[in-house]
C-alpha cells in the first residue's frame, strides 16, 4: 500500500487494508488516494462488479471527522459513498451531518471491516460513468507502469 495514504497515521492504513478486503470479496476492487477533476482526492475509489463507482472517505480522529467539509464535493464522482471509520467513530457518521440517507457506513480495523450502513444508490450520468471509468483504468494502469520503469511517475 506504498501509494495509500501515503502521509496518514497509521490507524488510516489499518481502516483502509480492511475496507479493501471487504470490497474485495464482493468484487469491489478499490485504489487509494485517487484525484478527482475538481481538485479532490478520494481516500478510496473504485469499481464495483457490475460497473457502479464508489467512494470511500475514511476518518480515524474526530475532530478530522467533525471538521470536515469538503466530503460533499466527491458524491458527483460515484454512485455510491461511503465513510470509512474504526469502531469508536461509527455513531457520530448517524448525525444527519453525515447524509445518512445517501451515504454508507463501514467499520473496520487492520483485519477487516463491516458494512454497517449500506449506501444509496445514486447512478451516475452515463457521460460521467464513462469518463470517471476510464480516468480510474488509465490511473490505475499508470501506477503499475511506473512500477515498471518509476520515471512514469503518477503525474505523467
Amino acid at each position: 500500500m506504498t501509494q495509500c495514504l501515503d502521509d496518514s497515521p497509521p490507524i488510516a492504513l489499518d481502516v483502509a487494508r480492511g475496507v479493501t478486503r471487504l470490497l474485495a470479496r464482493s468484487a469491489t476492487y478499490v485504489m487509494c488516494e485517487v484525484p478527482l477533476p475538481n481538485h479532490r482526492r478520494a481516500d478510496l475509489m473504485g469499481l464495483e462488479k457490475k460497473g457502479g463507482i464508489v467512494i470511500v472517505e475514511i476518518k480515524v480522529s474526530k475532530a478530522d471527522l467533525t471538521s470536515d467539509a469538503k466530503w460533499r464535493d466527491y458524491l458527483d464522482y460515484c454512485d455510491r459513498f461511503y465513510w470509512a471509520v474504526p469502531p469508536d467513530l461509527a455513531a457520530i457518521c448517524d448525525s444527519e451531518d453525515y447524509l445518512p440517507e445517501r451515504a454508507g457506513l463501514i467499520v473496520a480495523d487492520r483485519y477487516d471491516a463491516a458494512i454497517a450502513r449500506e449506501a444509496t444508490e445514486i447512478k451516475l450520468a452515463a457521460a460521467r460513468r464513462k469518463a470517471e471509468t476510464l480516468r480510474l483504468a488509465r490511473r490505475g494502469a499508470l501506477r503499475l507502469a511506473s512500477q515498471l520503469d518509476p520515471a512514469l511517475g503518477e503525474g505523467h
